[in-house]
Protein backbone atom coordinates (compact mmCIF):
# COMPACT_ATOMS: atom_id res chain seq x y z
CA UNK A 1 0.00 0.00 0.00
CA UNK A 2 1.43 3.37 -1.03
CA UNK A 3 2.17 5.79 1.77
CA UNK A 4 -0.12 8.87 1.74
CA UNK A 5 2.89 11.10 2.30
CA UNK A 6 4.35 9.82 -0.97
CA UNK A 7 1.04 10.53 -2.73
CA UNK A 8 1.12 14.06 -1.32
CA UNK A 9 4.65 14.47 -2.62
CA UNK A 10 3.81 13.52 -6.21
CA UNK A 11 0.59 15.53 -6.29
CA UNK A 12 2.42 18.62 -5.10
CA UNK A 13 5.17 18.06 -7.65
CA UNK A 14 2.50 18.11 -10.36
CA UNK A 15 0.99 21.24 -8.80
CA UNK A 16 4.35 23.04 -8.64
CA UNK A 17 5.29 21.93 -12.16
CA UNK A 18 2.01 23.24 -13.58
CA UNK A 19 2.48 26.63 -11.95
CA UNK A 20 6.12 26.63 -13.09
CA UNK A 21 5.10 26.13 -16.73
CA UNK A 22 2.59 28.97 -16.48
CA UNK A 23 5.22 31.24 -14.92
CA UNK A 24 7.71 30.29 -17.65
CA UNK A 25 5.23 31.25 -20.36
CA UNK A 26 4.50 34.50 -18.54
CA UNK A 27 8.20 35.36 -18.24
CA UNK A 28 8.82 34.62 -21.92
CA UNK A 29 5.77 36.71 -22.83
CA UNK A 30 6.99 39.66 -20.75
CA UNK A 31 10.47 39.48 -22.31
CA UNK A 32 9.06 39.69 -25.82
CA UNK A 33 6.21 42.13 -25.34
CA UNK A 34 6.67 45.77 -26.13
CA UNK A 35 4.51 46.71 -23.15
CA UNK A 36 7.08 45.74 -20.54
CA UNK A 37 6.93 49.15 -18.88
CA UNK A 38 3.17 48.88 -18.48
CA UNK A 39 3.57 45.44 -16.92
CA UNK A 40 6.17 46.80 -14.51
CA UNK A 41 3.74 49.57 -13.56
CA UNK A 42 0.96 47.04 -12.90
CA UNK A 43 3.35 44.99 -10.78
CA UNK A 44 4.20 48.04 -8.69
CA UNK A 45 0.49 48.75 -8.20
CA UNK A 46 0.01 45.17 -7.06
CA UNK A 47 2.82 45.61 -4.53
CA UNK A 48 1.20 48.79 -3.19
CA UNK A 49 -2.11 46.94 -2.83
CA UNK A 50 -0.49 44.10 -0.86
CA UNK A 51 1.25 46.63 1.38
CA UNK A 52 -2.01 48.51 1.97
CA UNK A 53 -3.80 45.27 2.82
CA UNK A 54 -1.11 44.21 5.29
CA UNK A 55 -1.25 47.64 7.02
CA UNK A 56 -5.08 47.59 7.14
CA UNK A 57 -5.41 50.72 4.98
CA UNK A 58 -9.01 49.95 4.08
CA UNK A 59 -9.69 52.98 1.88
CA UNK A 60 -6.57 52.45 -0.25
CA UNK A 61 -7.15 48.70 -0.45
CA UNK A 62 -10.79 49.25 -1.51
CA UNK A 63 -9.74 51.58 -4.32
CA UNK A 64 -7.22 49.05 -5.59
CA UNK A 65 -9.76 46.23 -5.41
CA UNK A 66 -12.05 48.24 -7.64
CA UNK A 67 -9.19 48.81 -10.08
CA UNK A 68 -8.19 45.15 -10.18
CA UNK A 69 -11.82 44.21 -10.89
CA UNK A 70 -11.42 45.72 -14.37
CA UNK A 71 -7.76 44.78 -14.74
CA UNK A 72 -8.54 41.99 -17.20
CA UNK A 73 -10.13 44.47 -19.59
CA UNK A 74 -7.17 46.82 -19.18
CA UNK A 75 -4.74 44.02 -20.03
CA UNK A 76 -6.73 43.03 -23.11
CA UNK A 77 -6.73 46.62 -24.39
CA UNK A 78 -3.08 47.36 -23.65
CA UNK A 79 -1.64 44.02 -24.78
CA UNK A 80 -4.11 43.10 -27.52
CA UNK A 81 -1.50 42.40 -30.19
CA UNK A 82 0.92 40.73 -27.76
CA UNK A 83 -1.78 38.41 -26.43
CA UNK A 84 -2.79 37.54 -29.96
CA UNK A 85 0.79 36.60 -30.77
CA UNK A 86 1.02 34.51 -27.62
CA UNK A 87 -2.11 32.50 -28.40
CA UNK A 88 -1.04 32.04 -32.00
CA UNK A 89 2.29 30.64 -30.84
CA UNK A 90 0.54 28.26 -28.43
CA UNK A 91 -1.85 27.09 -31.13
CA UNK A 92 0.75 26.70 -33.85
CA UNK A 93 2.13 23.23 -34.49
CA UNK A 94 4.98 24.52 -36.59
CA UNK A 95 8.31 23.73 -34.99
CA UNK A 96 11.46 25.65 -35.75
CA UNK A 97 12.16 27.81 -38.75
CA UNK A 98 11.97 27.02 -42.40
CA UNK A 99 14.58 24.86 -44.03
CA UNK A 100 16.61 25.90 -47.00
CA UNK A 101 17.16 23.55 -49.89
CA UNK A 102 20.66 22.38 -50.49
CA UNK A 103 22.43 24.04 -53.36
CA UNK A 104 20.56 27.34 -53.00
CA UNK A 105 22.07 30.14 -50.94
CA UNK A 106 18.93 32.08 -50.14
CA UNK A 107 20.77 35.04 -48.61
CA UNK A 108 23.06 35.37 -51.63
CA UNK A 109 20.15 35.27 -54.10
CA UNK A 110 18.22 37.90 -52.12
CA UNK A 111 21.24 40.19 -51.79
CA UNK A 112 22.05 40.07 -55.50
CA UNK A 113 18.44 40.62 -56.55
CA UNK A 114 17.92 43.46 -54.06
CA UNK A 115 21.14 45.17 -55.17
CA UNK A 116 19.96 45.19 -58.79
CA UNK A 117 16.48 46.38 -57.82
CA UNK A 118 17.94 49.21 -55.72
CA UNK A 119 20.33 50.23 -58.48
CA UNK A 120 17.40 50.47 -60.93
CA UNK A 121 15.15 52.08 -58.29
CA UNK A 122 12.55 49.37 -58.53
CA UNK A 123 10.41 48.96 -55.40
CA UNK A 124 10.30 45.56 -53.71
CA UNK A 125 9.06 43.93 -50.52
CA UNK A 126 10.30 40.47 -49.45
CA UNK A 127 9.03 38.61 -46.39
CA UNK A 128 11.10 35.94 -44.62
CA UNK A 129 8.88 34.12 -42.06
CA UNK A 130 10.58 32.72 -38.97
CA UNK A 131 9.08 30.64 -36.17
CA UNK A 132 5.75 32.40 -35.73
CA UNK A 133 2.87 31.98 -38.21
CA UNK A 134 2.02 34.94 -40.43
CA UNK A 135 -1.16 33.64 -42.07
CA UNK A 136 -3.49 35.64 -39.84
CA UNK A 137 -1.63 38.88 -40.63
CA UNK A 138 -1.43 38.75 -44.43
CA UNK A 139 -4.13 38.85 -47.09
CA UNK A 140 -4.47 37.95 -50.73
CA UNK A 141 -1.56 36.94 -52.86
CA UNK A 142 -1.07 34.56 -55.78
CA UNK A 143 0.31 31.07 -54.99
CA UNK A 144 3.52 30.29 -56.84
CA UNK A 145 5.66 27.70 -54.99
CA UNK A 146 8.50 28.40 -57.41
CA UNK A 147 12.18 27.74 -56.87
CA UNK A 148 13.92 30.91 -55.63
CA UNK A 149 16.21 32.60 -58.14
CA UNK A 150 17.40 36.08 -58.96
CA UNK A 151 15.59 36.24 -62.33
CA UNK A 152 12.33 35.15 -60.65
CA UNK A 153 12.49 37.96 -58.06
CA UNK A 154 13.40 40.53 -60.73
CA UNK A 155 10.49 39.46 -62.90
CA UNK A 156 7.98 39.58 -60.03
CA UNK A 157 8.97 43.13 -59.04
CA UNK A 158 9.20 44.38 -62.61
CA UNK A 159 6.95 47.47 -62.83
CA UNK A 160 5.06 45.88 -65.72
CA UNK A 161 4.22 42.82 -63.62
CA UNK A 162 0.64 42.81 -62.24
CA UNK A 163 1.80 41.76 -58.75
CA UNK A 164 4.83 44.01 -58.36
CA UNK A 165 3.18 46.25 -55.74
CA UNK A 166 2.61 43.44 -53.26
CA UNK A 167 4.98 41.45 -51.07
CA UNK A 168 6.75 38.18 -51.85
CA UNK A 169 6.71 35.48 -49.18
CA UNK A 170 9.68 33.12 -49.14
CA UNK A 171 9.70 29.70 -47.46
CA UNK A 172 13.29 28.60 -47.47
CA UNK A 173 14.29 28.36 -51.13
CA UNK A 174 10.71 28.57 -52.40
CA UNK A 175 8.72 31.62 -53.43
CA UNK A 176 5.45 30.69 -51.79
CA UNK A 177 3.26 33.64 -52.83
CA UNK A 178 3.55 37.08 -54.38
CA UNK A 179 1.29 40.16 -54.55
CA UNK A 180 0.52 39.70 -50.85
CA UNK A 181 -0.95 42.53 -48.76
CA UNK A 182 0.59 43.17 -45.32
CA UNK A 183 -0.81 45.14 -42.36
CA UNK A 184 0.33 48.76 -42.23
CA UNK A 185 2.08 50.27 -39.24
CA UNK A 186 0.87 53.53 -37.73
CA UNK A 187 4.17 54.27 -36.01
CA UNK A 188 5.11 57.32 -38.08
CA UNK A 189 8.05 58.14 -35.82
CA UNK A 190 9.70 54.81 -36.65
CA UNK A 191 8.82 54.99 -40.35
CA UNK A 192 10.43 58.36 -40.99
CA UNK A 193 10.38 59.15 -44.72
CA UNK A 194 9.35 55.60 -45.62
CA UNK A 195 6.32 54.99 -47.79
CA UNK A 196 3.64 52.32 -48.00
CA UNK A 197 6.05 49.43 -48.50
CA UNK A 198 7.99 50.47 -45.41
CA UNK A 199 4.76 50.80 -43.41
CA UNK A 200 3.75 47.30 -44.51
CA UNK A 201 7.15 45.82 -43.61
CA UNK A 202 7.14 47.48 -40.19
CA UNK A 203 3.50 46.53 -39.59
CA UNK A 204 4.19 42.82 -40.11
CA UNK A 205 7.34 42.91 -37.97
CA UNK A 206 5.28 44.46 -35.16
CA UNK A 207 2.89 41.52 -35.18
CA UNK A 208 5.24 38.54 -35.55
CA UNK A 209 8.92 37.63 -35.79
CA UNK A 210 9.09 37.76 -39.60
CA UNK A 211 11.93 39.66 -41.28
CA UNK A 212 11.01 42.03 -44.13
CA UNK A 213 13.35 43.47 -46.77
CA UNK A 214 12.24 46.69 -48.50
CA UNK A 215 13.62 48.45 -51.58
CA UNK A 216 12.56 52.08 -52.02
CA UNK A 217 11.76 53.01 -55.59
CA UNK A 218 12.07 56.73 -54.79
CA UNK A 219 15.47 56.72 -53.07
CA UNK A 220 16.93 53.38 -54.17
CA UNK A 221 17.71 52.46 -50.57
CA UNK A 222 17.40 49.07 -48.89
CA UNK A 223 15.78 48.69 -45.44
CA UNK A 224 15.18 45.74 -43.17
CA UNK A 225 12.31 45.47 -40.65
CA UNK A 226 12.52 43.11 -37.71
CA UNK A 227 11.12 42.93 -34.17
CA UNK A 228 9.02 46.06 -34.59
CA UNK A 229 11.87 48.24 -35.87
CA UNK A 230 13.01 49.26 -39.33
CA UNK A 231 16.55 50.21 -40.34
CA UNK A 232 17.88 51.77 -43.53
CA UNK A 233 21.09 50.09 -44.68
CA UNK A 234 24.02 52.18 -45.82
CA UNK A 235 24.41 50.06 -48.96
CA UNK A 236 22.60 47.04 -50.42
CA UNK A 237 25.57 44.76 -49.74
CA UNK A 238 25.04 45.27 -45.97
CA UNK A 239 21.90 43.17 -46.31
CA UNK A 240 24.07 40.03 -46.35
CA UNK A 241 25.26 40.76 -42.82
CA UNK A 242 21.70 41.37 -41.62
CA UNK A 243 20.41 38.12 -43.12
CA UNK A 244 23.30 36.20 -41.58
CA UNK A 245 22.37 37.71 -38.21
CA UNK A 246 18.79 36.49 -38.68
CA UNK A 247 20.05 33.01 -39.54
CA UNK A 248 22.38 33.05 -36.54
CA UNK A 249 19.53 34.00 -34.22
CA UNK A 250 17.44 31.15 -35.63
CA UNK A 251 20.25 28.63 -35.11
CA UNK A 252 20.84 29.98 -31.62
CA UNK A 253 17.33 28.88 -30.69
CA UNK A 254 18.43 25.29 -31.22
CA UNK A 255 21.30 25.58 -28.73
CA UNK A 256 21.19 23.61 -25.45
CA UNK A 257 18.96 25.16 -22.81
CA UNK A 258 21.83 26.20 -20.58
CA UNK A 259 23.18 28.41 -23.39
CA UNK A 260 19.82 29.98 -24.06
CA UNK A 261 18.07 32.63 -22.06
CA UNK A 262 15.15 30.23 -21.86
CA UNK A 263 17.22 28.17 -19.40
CA UNK A 264 17.48 31.14 -17.06
CA UNK A 265 13.75 31.78 -17.43
CA UNK A 266 13.01 28.13 -16.64
CA UNK A 267 15.06 28.33 -13.43
CA UNK A 268 13.30 31.56 -12.42
CA UNK A 269 9.91 30.01 -13.11
CA UNK A 270 10.71 26.90 -11.07
CA UNK A 271 11.96 28.98 -8.14
CA UNK A 272 8.91 31.23 -8.32
CA UNK A 273 6.50 28.28 -8.39
CA UNK A 274 8.20 26.69 -5.39
CA UNK A 275 8.12 29.99 -3.48
CA UNK A 276 4.42 30.45 -4.24
CA UNK A 277 3.69 26.92 -3.07
CA UNK A 278 5.56 27.47 0.18
CA UNK A 279 3.90 30.82 0.91
CA UNK A 280 0.36 30.23 -0.34
CA UNK A 281 -2.16 27.38 -0.38
CA UNK A 282 -1.56 24.49 -0.32
CA UNK A 283 1.98 24.96 0.97
CA UNK A 284 0.85 26.90 4.02
CA UNK A 285 -2.58 25.28 4.43
CA UNK A 286 -3.39 23.11 7.45
CA UNK A 287 -3.97 19.59 6.20
CA UNK A 288 -4.72 16.23 7.77
CA UNK A 289 -3.33 12.93 6.58
CA UNK A 290 -3.55 9.39 7.94
CA UNK A 291 -0.38 7.31 7.76
CA UNK A 292 0.53 3.84 8.98
CA UNK A 293 2.89 3.62 11.97
CA UNK A 294 4.65 0.59 13.38
CA UNK A 295 4.28 -0.21 17.09
CA UNK A 296 7.45 -0.53 19.17
CA UNK A 297 7.55 -1.74 22.81
CA UNK A 298 10.05 0.09 25.01
CA UNK A 299 11.07 0.09 28.68
CA UNK A 300 10.37 -3.65 29.03
CA UNK A 301 11.18 -5.10 32.50
CA UNK A 302 14.36 -7.20 32.59
CA UNK A 303 12.54 -10.32 33.76
CA UNK A 304 10.05 -10.30 30.86
CA UNK A 305 10.44 -10.99 27.14
CA UNK A 306 8.16 -9.69 24.39
CA UNK A 307 6.15 -12.44 22.74
CA UNK A 308 3.81 -10.44 20.46
CA UNK A 309 2.11 -7.11 19.92
CA UNK A 310 -1.41 -6.82 18.55
CA UNK A 311 -1.76 -4.94 16.29
CA UNK A 312 1.80 -4.43 15.02
CA UNK A 313 0.73 -1.38 13.00
CA UNK A 314 -1.77 1.41 13.70
CA UNK A 315 -3.18 4.31 11.70
CA UNK A 316 -2.10 7.77 12.90
CA UNK A 317 -3.90 10.92 11.73
CA UNK A 318 -1.59 13.93 11.68
CA UNK A 319 -2.38 17.61 11.19
CA UNK A 320 0.08 20.27 10.06
CA UNK A 321 1.18 22.57 7.24
CA UNK A 322 1.06 20.74 3.97
CA UNK A 323 4.66 21.56 3.16
CA UNK A 324 5.72 19.93 6.46
CA UNK A 325 3.69 16.84 5.62
CA UNK A 326 5.15 16.61 2.14
CA UNK A 327 8.71 16.95 3.39
CA UNK A 328 8.22 14.30 6.10
CA UNK A 329 9.68 10.82 5.70
CA UNK A 330 7.34 7.86 6.26
CA UNK A 331 9.70 6.22 8.78
CA UNK A 332 9.61 9.35 10.96
CA UNK A 333 6.16 8.33 12.25
CA UNK A 334 6.11 5.51 14.82
CA UNK A 335 4.25 4.52 18.01
CA UNK A 336 6.08 3.64 21.22
CA UNK A 337 4.47 1.63 24.00
CA UNK A 338 5.95 2.09 27.46
CA UNK A 339 5.81 -1.40 29.01
CA UNK A 340 7.03 -0.35 32.47
CA UNK A 341 3.66 -1.22 34.07
CA UNK A 342 3.85 -4.72 32.60
CA UNK A 343 5.62 -5.85 35.81
CA UNK A 344 2.31 -5.19 37.58
CA UNK A 345 0.43 -7.38 35.12
CA UNK A 346 -0.83 -4.79 32.63
CA UNK A 347 -1.14 -6.16 29.09
CA UNK A 348 -3.33 -3.52 27.36
CA UNK A 349 -1.92 -0.05 26.78
CA UNK A 350 -3.69 3.11 25.62
CA UNK A 351 -2.09 5.04 22.79
CA UNK A 352 -1.98 8.77 23.45
CA UNK A 353 -0.41 11.74 21.70
CA UNK A 354 2.83 11.36 23.63
CA UNK A 355 3.10 7.77 22.39
CA UNK A 356 3.48 8.90 18.76
CA UNK A 357 6.90 9.88 17.45
CA UNK A 358 6.46 12.29 14.50
CA UNK A 359 8.28 15.17 12.78
CA UNK A 360 8.39 18.49 14.56
CA UNK A 361 5.46 20.79 13.82
CA UNK A 362 2.89 18.03 13.30
CA UNK A 363 0.05 17.33 15.74
CA UNK A 364 -1.63 14.00 16.42
CA UNK A 365 -5.37 14.11 15.75
CA UNK A 366 -6.24 10.45 16.30
CA UNK A 367 -4.77 6.96 16.58
CA UNK A 368 -6.70 3.89 15.46
CA UNK A 369 -7.00 1.54 17.22
CA UNK A 370 -6.59 3.44 20.47
CA UNK A 371 -5.15 0.47 22.38
CA UNK A 372 -2.66 -2.29 21.74
CA UNK A 373 -2.33 -5.64 23.46
CA UNK A 374 1.12 -6.90 24.49
CA UNK A 375 1.89 -10.57 25.16
CA UNK A 376 4.85 -11.22 27.48
CA UNK A 377 6.57 -14.21 28.96
CA UNK A 378 9.14 -14.61 31.73
CA UNK A 379 12.66 -14.25 30.48
CA UNK A 380 13.57 -17.76 29.28
CA UNK A 381 10.22 -19.28 30.36
CA UNK A 382 6.50 -19.64 29.50
CA UNK A 383 4.04 -16.76 29.65
CA UNK A 384 2.90 -15.84 33.17
CA UNK A 385 -0.79 -15.77 33.91
CA UNK A 386 -2.30 -12.39 33.21
CA UNK A 387 -3.80 -10.45 36.10
CA UNK A 388 -7.39 -9.41 35.29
Amino acid sequence: MANPLSAFFWLDLVDIATVGVLLFLAIRFVRRTRGRRALIGLTLLGGVYLLASSLDLELTASLFRGFFAVLVLVLVVVFQEDLRRLFEQLGSLRRGGVRERRGVDVADVIVRAVARLAANRVGALIVLPQREPIESHVEGGIPLDGRLSEPLLLSIFDPSSPGHDGAVILRGALVERFAVHLPLSVNRAALGPGGTRHAAALGLSERCDATCVVVSEERGTVSIARDGAIKVLARPQDLAHELLAVRGAREEEAQPWWRDRAGVDAVLAAAGALALWVVFVPGSALTEVTVPASVTVTNLPDDLDLESVEPTEVQVTLRGLRRDLVLSEPDQVAVRVDAYLARMGRRTFALEEDSVRRPEGLDVVAVHPERVKVSLRPAGGSPPPAIP
